[in-house]
């Protein structure tokens, strides 16, 4: 028998930390006061309005792949100095570069470099071609560097004003010395008193920090540049959020507020209202129908691909996934998430939304459940720089080294390029829809972020997953072993959700933080 307790207030099935099942601003005004208080289309883009089946083109490519990443736009450019002898005085700086002969081999070395470099990347990168300068009179004759993302500065030798003259152009700089990969740069030894510090014990250097520094490595120039690259494509990120923005129990206008201050998001809005109008004409087009269901029929013929729930979800699923994409191109954007989706969802779409999400980020969109704004741009930043799916998920609690992570909805091409099996179960907590259970691989390494409420501190933690258990928890669910004490871990966790994603990105994701003024820290032992 139910008790008092329980019959006045029942626990629901809901990852919404109130129990609820839904999201609140977190300050007891409701969403409509929300968006009128922060002036809506200011704050939140555009709400689209007004749309139909017929008039959104639904026939024009409404499967088609997700944009590819921008390529992060580098323009190289050496600094130096030439000499003249002068008798019984020092008329040279440290450094192998003397002669405008020297300046124009080092030049010609960069531009090799590059080209393996660029050949060597994993991330889309442009290089300009090498600017060669000699001081910061010569900053504003480089007609191409308005176009550039970054700066890769080559200092060879030149004056310290030079410096400040780059970072007045609010690039990110690479600043790279030479020791013995090529003639030694004068730079290799004073870069720290000269320019970081500025004659003090203090950084002092606007716009630039120790992490900018390379010697020598060319993988340290590449690592930087996939994160900046990850960086440049998350930064101004388009997002179609369905049923409005949410925060996981925090204020939800100071957390949108943020997002746009922070990673200049522009937020689309389509409310349920116009998404359940569009479904129901979708259904009433045969075609659309029709497509969806043959797409279905392709999908479960996936190998490794095992149906466990009614078909008719599936289906739904599919045709919910066309309609996304289309509202996707509509807005100019090739990001999506889902407010309420553990509700309200699944009474205007007839399905739950989890294997939708699944199959839009196996084409490379970003796609997350929760509409949570906490957590979400940590997962377009990771993904940005590792070039594949991310995984937004709850944490457990830490113990004996291994957390279990779970979520109703996962990626199957966690690799970016293959499909993991999966079972394709009802959503746990409705018993409703269709979710996929991914069996992730084991022995994996991953990333996993962990942000914290106020977006001032992220943590990072690697691990392995050891197993795809079984629990009745969210479907897709793995276990993974880290390398920090249990305690310290729990004693050190921050938010709620986590984003994941396959091999190590810590270092990237470290130096992109800085770049937007979050603190980082990976938790090791």
């Amino acid at each position: 028998m139910m008790s008092e307790n329980e019959t006045r207030h029942p626990i629901h099935a809901t990852c919404c930390p109130c129990g609820c099942g839904q999201e609140h601003a977190g300050d007891g005004i409701s969403r409509r006061g929300f968006l009128q208080g922060v002036g809506g289309a200011a704050m939140l883009g555009t709400a689209l309005s007004g749309l139909t089946w017929a008039t959104l083109g639904a026939g024009q490519a409404p499967v088609a792949m997700a944009p590819p990443r921008r390529a992060l736009r580098v323009k190289p450019i050496l600094l130096y100095s030439t000499y003249k002898a002068r008798p019984q005085t020092s008329w040279r700086s440290w450094g192998d570069i003397e002669t405008q002969e020297q300046a124009d081999a080092e030049v010609g070395r960069i531009g090799g470099e590059l080209k393996k470099l660029k050949a060597k990347a994993d991330f889309p990168v442009e290089f300009l071609p090498v600017a060669a300068i000699r001081g910061a009179g010569d900053v504003a004759g480089i007609a191409d560097l308005a176009g550039a993302d970054t700066i890769l500065l080559y200092a060879a030798a030149g004056p310290q004003d030079t410096f400040n003259a780059l970072t007045q152009t609010g690039k990110d700089i690479i600043f790279f010395v030479r020791s013995k990969s090529g003639p030694h740069y004068l730079w290799y030894e004073i870069v720290s008193p000269r320019y970081l510090r500025q004659h003090t014990d203090q950084l002092r250097a606007k716009g630039m920090d120790e992490l900018d520094v390379v010697v020598d490595d060319q993988d340290e120039i590449l690592w930087r540049l996939r994160a900046l690259c990850g960086l440049h494509n998350a930064l101004g990120t388009k997002m179609l959020a369905i049923g409005g923005p949410g925060a996981w129990s925090q204020p939800i206008q100071k957390v949108t507020e943020r997002v746009v201050s922070q990673w200049r998001f522009d937020i689309q809005t389509v409310s349920y209202e116009e998404l359940g109008k569009l479904i129901r004409q979708a259904r009433a087009d045969e075609a659309t129908v029709a497509l969806a269901r043959r797409r279905a029929d392709e999908y479960l013929k996936l190998p490794g691909t095992t149906l466990e729930t009614k078909r008719q979800f599936v289906d739904n699923c599919f045709l919910l996934d066309q309609i996304f994409r289309t509202l996707m191109r509509e807005a100019g954007c090739s990001a999506i998430t889902v407010h309420h989706c553990m509700g309200t969802i699944m009474n205007v779409s007839e399905t739950a939304a989890c294997l939708t999400l699944t199959t839009l980020n196996d084409d490379g969109y970003l796609a997350f459940c929760e509409s949570d704004f906490v957590v979400i741009p940590s997962g377009v930043l990771l993904a940005g720089i590792a070039g594949k799916p991310v995984f937004l998920h709850n944490p457990t609690w830490p113990h004996k080294q291994i957390i279990t992570l779970a979520h109703c909805t996962a990626p199957r091409k966690m690799d970016g390029k293959h499909l993991e099996p999966a079972r394709i179960l009802t959503h746990f907590e409705s018993d409703y829809g269709a979710a996929p259970k991914v069996e992730m691989r084991v022995g994996q390494k991953l990333t996993s972020i962990i942000p914290d409420f106020a977006a001032e501190f992220w943590q990072g933690l690697r691990s392995e997953i050891v197993e795809n258990p079984f629990l009745p928890i969210c479907r897709s669910q793995i276990e993974v072993k880290y390398g920090i004490e249990s305690q310290k871990l729990a004693e050190r966790l921050r938010g709620f959700h986590w984003m994941t994603c396959y091999d190590d990105y810590t270092k990237e994701v470290g130096y992109a933080c800085r770049k937007v003024g979050i603190k980082w820290e990976v938790l090791t032992a």
